[in-house]
């Protein structure tokens, strides 16, 4: 067996079929190397109980602990029997229950007094926390064959706990683990020999073997800050020759022609760009100016302008002789942005000819299309979507191809194959956290040189993130709002609990309504007959799962009862991604003229769509959004000089996470803030998964708030490595590394380069 293949080996080899087919489908481990890399969670001390107190409710935990009492219950007139047992830390307590023939064997053996092992999903039962149907391992006995693999396991005196699922306890893990150990002494160490000494870092195979079997807590800390360092550096590395390899292409230069549209919107602009506009857009210029592309993050604020910054952009862009695209990842942000541009450009888009299909009459007011800053194309702004008609879909395609058109601004349809620019200059990727690497660079490939790229997201990131999720791309930062913003007041509203907060919030809906202003309703679904189909399949696969939770809130649902209910008289629409573009284009348009009161929608809305006269906005089932989703969504309101209010409907237990992630958006309005918050409650790989980097693996022992040191050093550390090697031709374990992080089409994307 050679250096490489041990750790690529099959667990299904070493472990059996049986096993290795659930850590596959539900931990997404396949191969030794997986395995090893499976860190535990955390540690226990043999003589240690668990904190039941601190136990996160609606997650699957593993605790040590003692039984205090267990006692037989029968119902339903003795033909049903469910055990109870009590356990204890010491001080708090945990309910265990099992029904049915599930009762005799923890009724023989969890007897008051016996420590062991507890392992299931956390929930509450008549306000106690319990754990339904746990499986166990008794840890103070030696009785059965199991008990004493379990103690051979857990010889030393910390019991590593793993990240297990339902299907597979992490004494099972701890079990598999023992398996393949030995195949850690084949690790493929990829730090260059030069900085693991000088950094003084312990062997990768010994800290393997500390990470899953410490003999002391120092063991566990000298693995850790390995292993952390390992998973830091390779990241950074990729990270690195992906800019190294974009700083070799060549790009056009776009310089703004003085006197061109640019000067011309600028000059008709009715307020002044913020500071932090002014600096963006000059950083933005700047890059421009070169010869090389631009790989720019915007991020900023909801509301802070970054739509006109990319805007002015596209002028210059246009202005020098170049096309410019705009890539939105929805239909109604697309068409949204095309509203918002029309509007921004105003009067100058007639005087200009920019949406004019043909020159105006002699005599007109206008300037003849074809003569745009001296250029003869770049007359045209166009959208192009996926469900446009034919015939309007066959003339963006040839004006973009002509170069008729000097703006587009589309959805995923611009990446087609048969999308053709003219000469692309600029392309301006909208809420980058919707497309993968492979998507911005199939536009970019459009160039006949490659465009330059600015990337936008309103999604405010961490620094330790913009140089992980996003560090191929130099970031900007537009952190202040434009003057007349009105602050938005946000409140959970607990409907099961309190019901007569609800009826307050439709109350406050309709006093709104009532001042002269809208407001949106947003649900998680849709609820017609295809969202129903889906939902069904989805209960049959796992009933058990789902326990008695009732399907998401509704849009379709909501708006009648809502006609029939609280808000009946008032003017109420629906807005979701299954409706036909015009009627959602209608839709919107309405709601927009103030023709509509109170729009009750999916996430549809969650970004670009600008209404400042709506002013309150109510989230049902607020607790099935993520915490930027929820940032997103409230940025819709509060855009004009009326206050803004955004009330958080939930139905989950107050002792939640999903409350407390709630509370958290509720308590500030700083997306910085809550984005650490989202961050610390998500799991690292949704944040560095494949959607957002290309990266395959997910990050298992770094954690991107915490180890920003480790980052940055690492990212200098990579920096000079790929300087002096761009191709790790003398690191060929790093190279191996490498490949095992990315794969294979960001590996082609990077010999590319």
């Amino acid at each position: 067996m050679d250096r490489v293949s041990a750790f690529d080996e099959p667990l299904k080899k070493l472990l059996g079929g049986a096993t290795a087919k659930v850590m596959a489908e539900h931990l997404d481990l396949h191969t030794v190397g997986d395995l090893l890399h499976h860190y535990p969670r955390r540690y226990e001390e043999r003589g240690r109980l668990t904190a039941l107190a601190d136990l996160p409710l609606d997650e699957h935990v593993t605790v040590v602990a003692q039984v205090a009492d267990a006692r037989v219950l029968m119902f339903n007139n003795g033909r049903g029997k469910r055990l109870e047992v009590t356990l204890t830390d010491g001080h708090g307590r945990l309910q265990l229950v099992f029904f049915g023939h599930g009762v005799h064997k923890p009724h023989k053996e969890l007897l008051p007094g016996r420590r062991a092992m507890f392992a299931g999903k956390v929930s509450v039962f008549n306000r106690k926390m319990q754990l339904a149907h746990p499986t166990y391992q008794l840890l103070d006995t030696a009785d059965t064959d199991e008990a004493t693999e379990a103690v051979d396991a857990f010889a030393g005196r910390l019991l590593p706990i793993y990240p297990a699922c339902k299907q597979l306890d992490s004494w099972r893990i701890a079990k598999a683990v023992d398996t393949v150990l030995p195949s850690a002494q084949e690790a493929v160490d990829p730090l260059p020999p030069g900085l693991r000494e000088g950094r003084g870092f312990t062997a990768l195979p010994e800290a393997l073997l500390k990470v899953h079997r410490p003999q002391t807590k120092a063991d566990i800390a000298e693995a850790r800050d390995r292993l952390k360092w390992d998973e830091a550096f390779v990241l950074q590395v990729a990270l690195a020759r992906r800019r190294y390899a974009d700083t070799q292409l060549p790009a056009v230069a776009r310089r703004p022609v003085p006197g061109g549209l640019l000067d011309a919107f600028d000059a008709k602009l009715p307020f002044t760009l913020t500071d932090g506009q002014q600096k963006v857009s000059k950083e933005i210029f700047d890059d421009l100016a070169t010869e090389h592309p631009m790989h720019r993050l915007l991020q900023g604020e909801v509301g802070s302008g970054k739509t006109m910054v990319a805007l002015r952009a596209m002028l210059g862009v246009v202005d020098a002789g170049g096309q410019a695209a705009m890539l939105a990842p929805t239909e109604v942000l697309a068409q949204q942005h095309h509203r918002s541009i029309t509007e921004m450009m105003g009067e100058l888009a007639e005087n200009w000819g920019l949406w004019r299909e043909s020159p105006p009459q002699k005599g007109g007011g206008g300037r003849r299309a074809g003569m745009l800053g001296g250029s003869e194309q770049g007359t045209k702004v166009v959208l192009l979507t996926g469900s446009m008609g034919v015939a309007a879909r066959r003339q963006a395609l040839l004006d973009l191809v002509t170069g008729e058109a000097g703006i587009v601004i589309g959805t995923h349809a611009l990446i087609e194959d048969k999308v053709q620019f003219h000469d692309l200059g600029l392309v301006v990727v909208d809420e980058q956290h919707r497309f993968g690497v492979e998507q911005r660079d199939a536009l970019r490939s459009k160039g006949k040189q490659p465009p330059h790229l600015l990337v936008m997201t309103a999604t405010p990131i961490p620094r330790t993130v913009a140089m992980t999720v996003f560090g191929d791309l130099e970031t900007s930062v537009l952190d202040q709002l434009p003057a007349g913003r009105s602050p938005i007041a946000s409140h959970v509203v607990p409907a099961k609990d309190k019901p007569h907060f609800l009826s307050r919030a439709w109350e406050r809906v309709r006093e709104e309504v009532e001042n002269g202003h809208q407001a949106y309703v947003v649900c998680p679904r849709i609820g017609d007959d295809a969202d129903d189909e889906a939902a069904g399949k989805k209960a049959k696969k796992a009933p058990e799962a789902e326990g008695d939770k009732r399907p998401p809130l509704a849009v379709l649902e909501i708006a009648e009862q809502l006609t029939k209910g609280p808000l009946a008289g008032l003017r109420i629409e629906v807005l979701h991604g299954r409706m036909n573009p015009d009627d959602k284009d209608d839709v919107m348009r309405r709601f927009a003229a103030g023709e509509v009161d109170v729009l009750v929608a999916t996430t549809v809305i969650e970004v670009g769509v600008n209404v400042p006269n709506a002013t309150a906005m109510v989230i049902m089932d607020a607790d099935r959004f993520g915490v930027s989703q929820l940032h997103q969504l409230r940025g819709r309101v509060g855009r004009g000089s009326a206050p803004g209010l955004c009330l958080l409907v939930s139905e989950a237990h107050e002792a939640s996470p999903a409350r407390a992630r709630l509370s958290a958006v509720a308590a500030t309005l700083d997306g910085f803030e809550l984005s650490r918050i989202d961050l610390e409650q998500r799991r690292e790989g949704d944040v560095l998964g494949q959607a957002q980097s290309g990266v395959r693996s997910s990050l298992r022992m770094l954690t991107v708030i915490d180890d920003e040191e480790v980052i940055a050093a690492a990212r200098e550390e990579a920096v000079a490595v790929v300087a002096a090697d761009p191709e790790l031709e003398h690191l060929p374990e790093l190279r191996t590394a490498l490949d095992a992080l990315l794969d294979k089409e960001r590996e082609q994307y990077l010999d590319k380069g």
